[in-house]
């Protein structure tokens, strides 16, 4: 039998609930101001900034002020400017062949380590050196390397096979290969790491019942490991895209802002440089800067598609 509740206890609910509520509130009221430091924080370096570059793009800007409105033409210069497309391309070109190689070669070392019985920490840490070496440094060490005379170790090293010597970093062929081997020498540490986080995660179990029905250790690896891996595949994937579209550090000290030779290492991030802070066209470099960062969001969103169909 069903009890109608009359309208005093209706409203004796209602304030058990309101009641509820700020308790709830009052209670978590410690944590809020505990991150209210860093949500200002980052409101004032992050959104603020981003806010006020848009509107800069806006502007034309010589000196740092907004001095008159021009509306999107801006973006109109930079999309017709050769010198973008070109810097985009080389970003693409770099990126594209360093994540092609970076990620297989890193998953298979990192399959090696985890089998590994004895030193997988010392493994581990020789690989993630080059991580957490200065840019700068390698970039120096790398420009010695492949000095393009005689003088350059690589080139020394290839006149024993009678090749050579080549050009290196004054050919605009060669000099992106350049940057993709210093590229993947730096990070691929830091991608072995993670595979092994990965890799460490899936259950034992697994490969035992696979082992009691007679698979192989590859067919252990390719059809329980790999496929368990993607996750962090496409993690990796989106990362390292992220990273190439920021690239600038490593090529700044290669070939300077301009990317040289004749601009083959010129990055989109160099670019923003060159045209907002070396020519003081602050206005350009802000609509550059904010076409990197739209770039971005659409590899982030890319990423949120992928961990939202694997969920499903």
């Amino acid at each position: 039998m069903s009890q109608s509740l009359d309208s005093s206890s209706l409203d004796g609910i209602r304030g058990k609930k309101k009641v509820t509520q700020w308790s709830i509130f009052k209670s978590e009221l410690p944590w809020y101001l505990f991150l209210a430091p860093t949500m200002l924080a980052i409101a004032v370096l992050t959104f603020y900034p981003l806010a006020n570059t848009a509107v800069l793009s806006l502007f034309m800007s010589r000196n740092g002020g907004f001095e008159f409105y021009v509306g999107l033409s801006n973006y109109e210069a930079i999309l017709t400017d050769r010198k973008f497309w070109n810097a985009l391309y080389n970003t693409l070109y770099m990126g594209f062949f360093t994540i092609l190689i970076n990620l297989p070669v890193s998953f298979i070392f990192a399959c090696l380590i985890n089998q590994a019985l004895i030193g997988k920490n010392l493994f581990r840490v020789l690989y993630f050196l080059p991580n957490v070496t200065s840019v700068i440094a390698i970039s120096l060490v790398f420009k010695v390397l492949f000095y393009p005379t005689e003088a350059g170790t690589v080139n020394y090293v290839l006149s024993f096979f009678q090749i050579g010597p080549l050009g290196w970093l004054n050919d605009p062929n060669s000099s992106k290969w350049v940057v993709i081997i210093m590229g993947l020498w730096h990070s691929i540490g830091y991608s072995i790491i993670i595979f092994l986080a990965g890799l460490q995660s899936i259950s034992t179990e697994l490969y035992e019942a696979a082992e009691v029905d007679g698979a192989t250790g590859f067919q252990r690896w390719l059809y329980i490991t790999t496929p368990l891996m993607r996750p962090i595949f496409v993690f990796m994937l989106v990362i390292g895209v992220i990273g190439a579209m920021e690239r600038f550090g490593d090529v700044y000290a290669l070939g300077g802002a301009s990317g040289s030779p004749l601009r083959s290492l010129q990055t989109i991030v160099s670019y923003f440089y060159e045209q907002g802070l070396m020519a003081g066209q602050y206005g350009l470099g802000a609509a550059a800067a904010v076409v990197i960062f739209f770039l971005i969001i659409s590899v982030t969103l890319i990423n949120f598609h992928f961990t939202k169909s694997k969920e499903a």
